[in-house]
């Protein structure tokens, strides 16, 4: 296999694992501010998720230094693609809000 061809799978490999990345993220936030246990989904979901992409990047990276330099090109553009699918679908309208004043003491 010749080295772009090489560089190429490792950038779409580094896209899925960021799919995977980030989007697990997202479905974890999700899940996890209406779960009675919290701590323990997000806990488990780093551990999942960080595995999975550390596993994904050393076998991705065959002992070359540029496949993982092209793996995480491709798990940023997944981040960006990620975050641009799953953001609100409408901005809140009307004026700022403004925070409230706390007391203080003279």
């Amino acid at each position: 296999m010749t080295e772009a061809l090489a560089s190429i799978l490792a950038g779409a490999a580094g896209a899925v694992l960021g799919v995977v990345f980030f989007g697990g993220l997202w479905w974890t936030v999700r899940r996890g501010i209406s779960s009675r246990r919290p701590a323990q989904w997000f806990f488990g979901s780093l551990l999942l998720r960080m595995s999975i992409a550390l596993a994904g990047f050393y076998f991705v990276s065959g002992g070359r230094w540029n496949r993982p330099l092209a793996c995480f090109i491709g798990f940023v553009m997944a981040r960006l693609l990620v975050t641009w699918l799953t953001r609100p679908a409408v901005a809140p309208k009307g004026p700022p809000v403004q925070e409230v004043r706390h007391a203080h003491y003279s």
